[in-house]
């Protein structure tokens, strides 16, 4: 395993186990997510954080014992004696104080302790342990990961990776022939690194569209592992893409990905949506002709298409086409000025 697999691992995976798997991944653009909540890395050694600041009631406290040890040098007897009685009282205040709550700098201090042995504790068991060997895409890229921490974030791996019974053994290998090893290494790079790139700092706008197509792959990984959380980051950044590169799906590749979304899903809300916001663009070469392909593999998406149009337009009603007006539009003839019906008003009601 590669050196920064063993210096990169991040608070949120190890420090609060009791968590729900579902929960540790912000929803938030990752170049705007906080390290804290995001990614706030380990080192293989516990770091060391500033001494606290010191307690008020300790500063009083030294402040007091520093006094009474110069008035007994050089008071006298008497004076001692009512050192001593405020010795004792000091004394007696010290101890009703020492059970008073700990101020919040030591508590926060404390509890950054707690979470580092945590995760140094959590790191060493999730990087520890057999490998499995995954091999993705027709020409089987191949991978060997961690199987404690395939199974830390996929309960669907939990389940396809360890034995059911006593008499079962655990698997040692996964075949992923469908999917793309693009989007897989995405997934390795969030596993051991705690992040995606960011589309946005890609300058090139053909990079960031392939970029996008690899968000893609990586959506449909994480839509099969059960990986909610990083499932809507991986469309996020697939939008992210298409803008910066002021780049759409053309008809054919819009007809990919809608049919390996299931029904419902939000890649084929997407997809029709793209569809039809060039299909309505005064601007754009396209038309419903465009997508008969996409019409002839799915019928639901011309379905879809027709109700994004309605949803989306505004509610704009046409002219209604029984009302009086051109009827020549409706005839079988060339424009001729001599047509039986050409102003004829409706009659009847």
């Amino acid at each position: 395993m590669a050196a920064w697999q063993h210096r990169l691992i991040y608070f949120r995976d190890f420090a609060y186990p009791s968590q729900p798997h579902r929960s540790r991944m912000p929803n938030s653009d990752i170049g705007d997510a906080p390290a804290g909540s995001f990614a706030a890395y380990v080192n293989g050694s516990v770091t060391t954080l500033p001494t606290p600041p010191l307690d008020p009631l300790d500063r009083i406290h030294k402040t007091a014992l520093v006094a009474e040890e110069l008035g007994a040098e050089s008071g006298s007897d008497s004076e001692q004696g009512s050192k001593s009685s405020s010795r004792r009282s000091s004394s007696d205040s010290t101890r009703r104080h020492s059970h008073s709550r700990p101020t919040l700098a030591h508590r926060i201090y404390t509890q950054n302790l707690r979470v580092q042995a945590n995760a140094k504790s959590l790191r060493a068991r999730l990087l520890s342990g057999p490998l499995v060997d995954i091999y993705v895409g027709h020409s089987k890229k191949h991978w060997s990961l961690h199987r404690n921490l395939l199974c830390h974030h996929s309960e669907y791996l939990t389940h396809e990776l360890l034995p059911t019974s006593e008499n079962e053994d655990p698997e040692s290998s996964i075949d992923l022939p469908d999917d793309d090893p693009s989007g897989f290494e995405l997934l390795v790079k969030w596993l051991y690194q705690g992040k995606l790139d960011d589309v946005s700092n890609i300058s090139d706008p053909y990079q960031q569209y392939d970029y996008a197509v690899a968000c893609h792959a990586l959506w449909l990984i994480c839509d099969r592992f059960d990986m909610p959380q990083l499932k809507n980051l991986a469309i996020d950044q697939f939008r992210q893409g298409l803008y910066e590169a002021e780049l759409v799906p053309d008809a054919e590749e819009i007809n990919f990905i809608y049919r390996k979304s299931k029904k419902g899903s939000p890649f084929r809300r997407l997809m029709t949506k793209i569809a039809a916001r060039q299909i309505m663009d005064p601007h754009a070469n396209k038309d419903a002709t465009s997508y008969l392909s996409c019409f002839r593999d799915d019928p639901e998406f011309a379905v879809e298409l027709v109700n994004t149009i309605k949803n989306d337009s505004g509610g704009m009603l046409f002219e209604d086409p029984t009302e009086s007006g051109d009827a020549c539009i409706y005839h079988d003839h060339h424009d001729s000025p001599d047509c039986h019906q050409k102003g004829k008003p409706r009659t009847g009601t």
